[in-house]
C-alpha cells in the first residue's frame, strides 16, 4: 500500500508534535484523522494544510469512558480502516515529592497510560482485520531518570516502554509493529510551561539561566526541532523496514543513550 492510501490517527493533533505529524503525513499524501479534546487547536492545525489534505476532526476527551473504541470507529465509518496509529496526545505536571498529590498521578496516568492502552487496544483490533498496521508511541528520556519534582510524568513514561514492549509482541502475529521514540527537549507549549514549574520547584529565579543551562545537558548541545522528532515518528510509521518492532528510537541529542 503506497503512503497516498494510508489512514492514520495521530492523537494530541492540536498543537505541537501533533500538528508537526499532521502537516508530515498530509504532505505524504496520507489521510489523517486529527485527535484533540481542543477544538480550536485542531481547526488552527487543518488550517495550516493544503485544502487537497484528506483530514478528520475528532474532538474527543481520550479519558472518557470508551473513547479509544470511538475514535477508530469513527475512523472505520468514514476511511474503511486503520494503517497508523501515532499516541503523542501527553500530560505532565510539575509536584515536589513531598507535594504529591493521587488527583495529579491519576490524570497523568489516565491520559498516558490508560488512554495510550485502550486505544492501541481497538487500533490493533481494527489493523488485524485489515492485515497489519503500525503503532508509533511517544515516550521520553524521564522514564530512565530520577525526578522528584516530576515523578508522576516520569512514571508514565517508563510504563509508556512496557507497554510498547508488550503490545508489539502481542500483535506480532497480525503484522502490526510497535515502537517508540523518545524526544529531547522540543520548544513546545506544554514544555515551556513544565520548565517554568519546574524552575519555581528549583528556586531558581532567573529562567533564561535555567533553560540555557537545562539545554548545555544535550550532548549536540541545542534543543530538539519539533520537524527533527516527528521526522522520526514518520520514518517509523511509513519508511521503516516492517521487521522492526518492540524498539525505542532516541531522538534526543544524546540526551536519552542505549
Amino acid at each position: 500500500m503506497s503512503s497516498g492510501e494510508m489512514r492514520a490517527v495521530v492523537t494530541g493533533a492540536g498543537a505541537g508534535l501533533g500538528r508537526e505529524l499532521v502537516s508530515m503525513f498530509a504532505a505524504r499524501g496520507v489521510a489523517v484523522a486529527m485527535v484533540d479534546r481542543d477544538a480550536a487547536g485542531l481547526e488552527a492545525t487543518r488550517g495550516g494544510l493544503p485544502p487537497a489534505a484528506r483530514t478528520l476532526s475528532i474532538v474527543q476527551d481520550l479519558t472518557a469512558e470508551g473513547a479509544g473504541e470511538a475514535i477508530i470507529g469513527q475512523v472505520g465509518a468514514a476511511w474503511g480502516g486503520l494503517d497508523i496509529l501515532v499516541n503523542n496526545a501527553g500530560y505532565g505536571a510539575i509536584e515536589p515529592f513531598f507535594e504529591m498529590s493521587a488527583g495529579l498521578w491519576n490524570r497523568t496516568l489516565a491520559i498516558n497510560v490508560v488512554a495510550l492502552v485502550m486505544l492501541s487496544r481497538a487500533a490493533g483490533e481494527a489493523m488485524k482485520r485489515s492485515g497489519g498496521g503500525r503503532i508509533v508511541n511517544i515516550t521520553s528520556p524521564a522514564s530512565r531518570m530520577a525526578l522528584p519534582n516530576y515523578a508522576a510524568y516520569a512514571a508514565s513514561k517508563a510504563a509508556v516502554d512496557s507497554i510498547t514492549r508488550t503490545s508489539a509482541i502481542a500483535l506480532a502475529p497480525f503484522g502490526i509493529t510497535v515502537n517508540s521514540v523518545s524526544p529531547g527537549m522540543m520548544d513546545t507549549e506544554m514544555q515551556r510551561v513544565t520548565e517554568r514549574a519546574l524552575a519555581r520547584a528549583e528556586g531558581r529565579e532567573d529562567f533564561e539561566e535555567f533553560i540555557a543551562e537545562r539545554t548545555r545537558r544535550a550532548p549536540l548541545g541545542r534543543r530538539a526541532g519539533i520537524d527533527e522528532v516527528a521526522a522520526a515518528v514518520i520514518w517509523l510509521a511509513l519508511d521503516a523496514p516492517a521487521y522492526i518492532t518492540a524498539e525505542r528510537l532516541n531522538a534526543s541529542g544524546g540526551m536519552d543513550r542505549d
